[in-house]
């Protein structure tokens, strides 16, 4: 029988021990997964760490899963996840990427220098509201910034309820604020685009030099991927934090919840078109349009809704596509092999 209190520092909680059956309780052995490599991941049960090979017949994983173990080096299934971070490959590649999973907390991380972007912020938030999970923009660097309320100002007005916070990733004392929510149990994400300060902070909550960490370019203010991989950390808080690689293409896809959450207000104004399926662009009766005109509504925040909103339908359809042809392959082929079985001499 598993030792459940072992698994409470691994962020073990009763959403995952009610998946359980009474045998797999007292058979199989839980374990997270703690960092993925290309033929391998690295799991933790609470008393050992154990490198699992990845079969083709294995389950698709992402840092931060909860497996179950039917031996030292087997997996007997993937439990459902409370979250889940995805988003399309990057570049042509057709297929969704897993970045990490049951996360409680979003560190959303961007540096108050050239490479501060709103849009790209709303983009991470959409991220964040589609998994439902909280998201907590942590604007970086702040030592570098004459005055960063202008900033914060313009990160609240996304969403008044919205946690904002400038720190100097570098002062132990200036980033103290965020262990509120770095509590016992609990996991944490980094995410933010390179050169914004994710490992640089993930070393000073930790408390210690685990991440390797590069001077950003001058010329444009961005930075080099540092981290490479994702690798969960236990923090002296009994918290876990997973420091992400810097992403410079997040292409969402089936992320319309999340993207309706992240423009809540526009949103509620588009339910007053007078069509349900209202573009905003030359309908008559638009309730976008008119709010733009009267200036209730920022013209950059509705170009950077409906091109989101464009993005991820498209992804979306792309990738159903792609999944309905794999479905239709792989009937074909077991077709084929069963025809070959009855053909076979007996």
């Amino acid at each position: 029988m598993s030792d459940f209190d072992s698994l409470l520092a691994l962020g073990w909680q009763p959403y995952f021990s009610t998946q359980l059956t009474t045998e797999e309780a007292e058979t199989l052995q839980p374990a997270r997964v703690i960092e993925q490599h290309r033929c391998d991941a690295e799991v933790d049960n609470g008393a050992d760490r154990l490198l699992i090979p990845l079969l083709y017949s294995s389950p698709k994983m992402a840092v931060g899963d909860w497996v179950l173990l039917s031996g030292p080096d087997k997996i007997s299934r993937l439990l459902e996840r409370k979250s889940l971070f995805t988003r399309k490959a990057a570049g042509t590649k057709i297929a969704p990427q897993l970045i990490a999973a049951n996360v409680d907390v979003c560190f959303i991380v961007c540096s108050l220098n050239k490479d501060f972007n709103l849009n790209r912020i709303e983009r991470y938030l959409s991220l964040a509201h589609e998994a439902r999970v909280e998201p907590v923009i942590v604007l970086s660097k702040a030592d570098l910034c004459d005055d960063p309320a202008p900033f914060i100002r313009d990160v609240q007005a996304l969403d008044p309820q919205l946690a904002v916070l400038a720190v100097n990733c570098l002062e132990e004392e200036s980033t103290q604020i965020l262990h509120d929510w770095c509590t016992p149990g609990a996991t944490v994400v980094l995410m933010g685009s390179s050169g914004s300060g994710k490992s640089t902070l993930t070393n000073t909550l930790m408390g210690e030099e685990i991440q390797d960490t590069w001077e950003i370019r001058e010329n444009d203010a961005k930075g080099r991927h540092t981290t490479t991989r994702r690798t969960l950390f236990p923090m002296s808080s009994g918290a876990l934090i997973l420091d992400t690689p810097g992403m410079r293409e997040l292409q969402l896809a089936d992320c319309e919840a999340g993207v309706n959450a992240t423009f809540a207000d526009i949103e509620a104004i588009s339910a007053e078109c007078k069509f349900n399926d209202c573009n905003h662009d030359t309908e008559p009766g638009c309730a976008i349009r008119e709010a733009l005109e009267t200036g209730e509504l920022d013209p950059r925040r509705v170009k950077n809704y409906l091109k989101l909103m464009r993005e991820q339908a498209h992804n979306r359809a792309t990738l159903y596509e792609r999944k309905s042809h794999e479905k239709a392959f792989g009937k074909k082929v077991r077709r084929a092999q069963e025809e070959a079985r009855l053909k076979k001499p007996r």
